[in-house]
């Protein structure tokens, strides 16, 4: 039995376990390009998707960000990763279910689930054992305007006695990098690396990867206009500089000596420390 509403048709009213044949999974930092890409790849006629992120879908059963003390900056430091890295605290039998009724198409017989939630970040290997038959995109971005977005919305994080918010955002940054590197040496050819600003850069070949990391995909527009956290609606292009330009030098300072132990790492993924704004694709495309 298949349904539509608005034209999408709805997960809830299909034999989904039939459908779905593999998972997708956008593995990415907070405010690193993720709600564009995701956005953009539900517009593909192989994608069932969600309407919001799978930890804040109903039904999910697990730990999630919303009304949490940390919403931007769950890697800042080990006791915070350890509430969202424990296996006993998810159902994901639960959660599976809840994601297909939840999720919309545009055709009834889209062979690919794609969900992203940052934090999954941090439990690549649940994720794996959980959904067999799953491939990832990794996404990463310049550390220094993903921070700024972070400071940006400092008003819904708590921050605890002798804290500073510019610290605890570069900690969490740091960790998420370390853990994103990890994540694409464990996965191997299941994961395809998607820098941000290499997709700004460059949407076509962006999309024309994606479609060959995942040949179900054949359709995939990266060039595209679509609404992103209700706050613009407008093509893909690269806020970096602009985001960058808010820090102050204090902040930048702040950051880069944060940062400093995974300076090596940062080039290798095509960021430079001591140069906010640099990009270079070729390292970045490991």
């Amino acid at each position: 039995m298949t349904g539509t509403v608005a034209g999408l048709c709805r997960g809830a009213l299909v034999d989904m376990p039939q459908v779905v044949k593999s998972h997708l999974f956008i593995l990415c930092p907070n405010n690193s390009g993720s709600t564009f890409l995701g956005t953009a790849m539900a517009l593909s006629r192989k994608v069932w998707s969600l309407p919001r992120e799978g930890q804040h879908t109903a039904g999910f059963k697990g730990p999630h960000t919303l009304a949490s003390a940390e919403p931007l900056i769950w890697g800042a430091s080990a006791d915070r990763r350890a509430r969202y890295t424990n296996p006993a605290a998810y159902d994901w039998d639960t959660t599976r279910r809840a994601w297909y009724f939840s999720a919309t198409a545009h055709d009834s017989a889209a062979p690919v689930f794609l969900t992203r939630s940052p934090p999954f970040l941090m439990i690549r290997d649940q994720l794996e054992a959980a959904f067999p038959a799953s491939r990832f995109l990794l996404m990463l971005r310049n550390p220094f305007a993903a921070i700024e977005g972070i400071l940006r919305r400092r008003s819904k994080i708590a921050i605890g006695t002798g804290e500073t918010l510019e610290v605890l955002a570069a900690r969490h940054i740091r960790y998420c990098f370390e853990q994103q590197d990890r994540n694409r040496i464990a996965l191997g050819p299941r994961a395809m690396l998607t820098p941000y600003e290499a997709m700004c850069r460059d949407p076509a070949r962006t999309a024309a990867r994606i479609m060959a990391h995942v040949p179900e995909i054949d359709d995939l527009d990266l060039a595209v206009s679509v609404p992103v956290k209700g706050m613009y609606h407008e093509p893909l292009r690269d806020m970096n500089h602009e985001q960058i330009a808010r820090l102050s030098p204090g902040q930048i300072g702040t950051i880069q000596a944060e940062l400093r132990p995974i300076e090596g790492l940062l080039a290798r993924y095509g960021y430079a420390l001591d140069d906010p704004a640099a990009f270079s694709p070729s390292a970045a495309m490991v």
